[in-house]
């Protein structure tokens, strides 16, 4: 099962409370006050897991508590203090205040340790209130209580590239293709209901991140289909690829305008990702009407098709592709970086598609 948003109640340990207790030993004379401080209660940490993928390991409205410390003891015995509580959430994953919204903390790197709730401190025993005046207290401070709030885990994935499509329109066979990831692919809209992460190899040492959301739908911000409800999963990414498909009822241009203002009205910042756009199952379609399809779609954005690049794509078939900029500027925001046809069937264009995300994904790194 796979969980990317659940609230819970935290609470750190109560300190111990401390110790009322007098020496008396025989042949001791004025023995007094001896009595121990309670121990500190434990604390709440955030712990961030490369093993964990999912917060389904949490049950929803649970209530996480750490130890309490023990209290103080006689002959001026401290009080163990409460263990602490780690909590163990995966990258990506924010910790966000269930009342406010407030973002508290952010678990990006694996390894990353955060506290998050001070256990309460322990009382002091008897011995600290002994005075001239007062040479047999009775009194020992109580233990701080500890800290509780109650908050919600959202898991948002972390990735390089996300792919972002109508349903059925070819996400999932992409992402298995191009990487280690293994969705469940079927001829029906909605196959993907959860989002899928793959790390897509480029030669023995480099490599980036892909994600695959649930297919978007006209009104998905507004909470219609599924993408509305993954769509969170790709507000990390940098660089958004667009995929449309060819053979669709619906026409190209409806694709596009409708996935780009859907994605702008659920974050504008998301909206002005660097893109690219895909153009799918071109195997589905005569090469005659692929050729006009893709040359019209280019078209749209004012740009002209070419068939010259350093990615190695199909020469039978139009492309559009940015030459580089000014190294201080970049690629140009407002197109995208590439225009192409694919066909995840017979492998068409799929290595130069890996190889061009790839430059692109270097240069927002850079």
């Amino acid at each position: 099962m796979f969980t990317d948003s659940v609230e819970l109640k935290v609470s750190s340990g109560k300190g111990g409370q401390g110790c009322v207790a007098f020496r008396r030993e025989k042949f001791v004379l004025n023995g007094g006050p001896n009595g121990g401080d309670g121990g500190k209660g434990g604390d709440i940490w955030f712990k961030c897991d490369n093993n964990t993928h999912t917060l389904s390991h949490f049950q929803k409205k649970m209530h996480i508590k750490a130890d309490s410390g023990r209290p103080g003891e006689g002959s001026r015995m401290s009080g163990k203090a409460g263990q602490k509580k780690v909590i163990i959430v995966p990258p990506g994953t924010q910790i966000v205040d269930a009342k406010s919204g407030e973002v508290l903390l952010d678990m990006l790197v694996d390894g990353q340790e955060v506290k998050f709730l001070q256990g309460g401190k322990g009382g002091l025993g008897n011995i600290h209130f002994k005075s001239s005046t007062n040479q047999r207290p009775t009194y020992a401070q109580p233990g701080e209580k500890g800290e509780t709030r109650e908050i919600r885990l959202e898991l948002k994935l972390i990735a390089d590239v996300g792919l972002v499509g109508f349903p059925n329109v070819g996400k999932s066979t992409l992402i298995s293709t191009l990487s280690n990831a293994r969705p469940e692919i079927a001829n029906y809209e909605f196959t993907t209901l959860t989002p899928k992460l793959g790390q897509v190899d480029i030669g023995d040492y480099e490599s980036f991140v892909m994600a695959d959301i649930p297919g978007i739908i006209g009104g998905a911000h507004e909470g219609k289909g599924l993408g509305i409800e993954f769509l969170r999963h790709i507000e990390r990414t940098k660089i958004l690829l667009y995929m449309i498909d060819l053979a669709s009822y619906r026409d190209l241009a409806e694709q596009i305008d409708t996935l780009r203002d859907e994605i702008s009205s659920f974050s504008q910042n998301l909206g002005e990702n660097k893109f690219a756009i895909a153009l799918t199952r071109q195997d589905a379609v005569p090469q005659e009407d692929v050729e006009n399809l893709v040359n019209g779609f280019i078209k749209l954005f004012d740009l002209t098709p070419t068939k010259k690049s350093e990615f190695d794509f199909d020469a039978d078939l139009p492309y559009f592709i940015q030459e580089s900029a000014d190294e201080t500027l970049g690629y140009d925001r407002a197109k995208p970086y590439f225009i192409v046809p694919i066909s995840s069937a017979t492998s068409k264009n799929i290595s130069a598609l890996k190889h061009a995300l790839f430059n692109l994904v270097q240069v927002d790194r850079d």
